[in-house]
């Protein structure tokens, strides 16, 4: 099978590159292509690949290349995981909102739409052109905010399923301190891409003993000390939230901290400088240990368990992911897309059925599932008021004077990727 990636110039990509070549009696990959607009970076990135390939014996071909359309011509599956705008757009994603006492993070907040903005309108120029080059075609996106990103894919009429690490980085957690195999746990997961929930940790399957009380009982410091928030809180929620609920459960004490020390982007870039150093050592044939640190845990075992299910292979017949709704949590919309359990096969994924969620979580979800429909209304007719009104809906802003200010800063700060600005 032929899989193209686009991003493939990312520093990230040895990751990716790694899974397939362990992984490929998972998913046998004959032909990947790897495909960005920066040279430079797509031919350290593309010779460190093909280095990992020989050094574990995969007989793969690996193509690296500018041509976008050739690239897709042909593939059964892309997977997306694009920078529009790159580390210098996200380091400005993660700084001018601070300036209203508000999060400055990429992926929610002022700066999730600002990505979301950028975003969206490249990713669907990219999917027509997947759907004339091979209308079969699966898109797995992990390109930020997945869930805006995904619903606007799904809406116009694309193959497409989001993907984010969040659940299997918990599931490798849990499964160690729980002292059994990763396939052995399975997560109630459940909210939308970067505000989900474990309400259950099951082991043997889907309809396994729930053990999320004992494991809080048992780890529950460890687990809260991974998450930066203070164990209490989950004895009180008798559930997991994902670390990105930090930014909502303890939003003001996080703006203080962002203002103190350099941000994650420039963290990210001076990261990336040295990977990029190394990938040009031609004795180098096995991912860095500094990839580490650059985030992404378990995507590759996760992209190839999705890629492999998808397309008739050896993927797990369950597993998290972002799809439609479909009246799963009757209080959002069918079209809204969630990150649950889902059974995955050659149609797509068809969220399982969940069990009744507390107010506490169905409320955010409900508010934000509001602010990510118009977050997306935004990306695709553009206007200064339709980006008013998606931050007035966030509650990360949700005062309309901050709603203003980051208005004209969002747009200041993004002219360049906005056609209408």
């Amino acid at each position: 099978m032929k899989l193209t990636v686009v991003g493939g110039g990312s520093t990230y990509t040895p990751e990716l590159i790694d899974g397939f070549a362990r992984l490929r009696d998972t998913l046998p990959v004959r032909e990947l292509v790897l495909v960005d607009p920066a040279a430079d970076r797509l031919d350290l990135v593309g010779g460190l690949a093909r280095r990992i390939f020989a050094r574990q014996g995969h007989d793969g071909r690996i193509v690296t290349t500018s041509d976008l359309d050739a690239a897709v011509d042909g593939a059964d599956a892309v997977l997306l995981q694009l920078r529009v705008g790159g580390q210098a757009a996200r380091q400005q994603d993660e700084t001018w909102p601070l300036e209203c006492g508000c999060v400055g993070q990429e992926t929610t907040g002022a700066g999730g739409l600002a990505k979301a903005l950028r975003t969206v309108p490249v990713v669907l120029d990219i999917a027509e052109r997947v759907r004339r080059a091979n209308p079969d075609a699966w898109i797995i996106d992990f390109t930020n905010p997945v869930g805006i990103v995904t619903r606007a894919l799904l809406r116009a009429g694309h193959r497409a399923v989001g993907l984010c690490n969040v659940a299997i980085g918990l599931q490798r957690k849990f499964a160690g301190l729980l002292g059994v195999a990763p396939a052995d746990v399975h997560l109630d997961h459940v909210g939308l891409n970067h505000l989900t929930w474990e309400t259950a940790v099951r082991l043997g399957g889907p309809e396994g003993a729930d053990v999320l009380p004992r494991l809080l009982a048992e780890h529950g410091d460890a687990v809260a000390a991974g998450l930066r928030l203070p164990r209490p809180l989950l004895d009180r929620l008798g559930a997991v939230p994902s670390y990105y609920l930090r930014y909502y459960y303890a939003h003001d004490e996080v703006v203080g901290e962002l203002r103190t020390k350099p941000s994650r982007a420039a963290e990210v870039a001076e990261m990336e400088r040295q990977l990029l150093r190394m990938y040009a050592d031609p004795a180098l044939d096995e991912k860095p240990a500094l990839l580490a640190e650059r985030g992404g845990a378990y995507y590759s075992e996760a992209a190839v368990d999705l890629a492999a299910a998808l397309l008739g292979g050896a993927g797990s017949p369950y597993q998290v992911v972002n799809t439609f709704n479909r009246g799963t949590l009757p209080f959002l919309p069918d079209d809204a897309v969630i990150e649950v359990p889902a059974a995955v096969g050659g149609k797509g994924a068809a969220p399982l059925p969940v069990a009744d969620v507390d107010p506490l979580y169905a409320g955010l979800m409900a508010n934000v599932t509001a602010y990510e429909d118009l977050a997306l209304d935004a990306a695709l007719r553009g206007g200064r008021d339709r980006v008013f009104r998606a931050l007035l809906a966030h509650p990360l802003v949700g005062q309309y004077g901050y709603a203003e200010q980051l208005t004209d800063l969002l747009v200041a700060h993004n002219r360049e990727h906005l056609a209408w600005a």
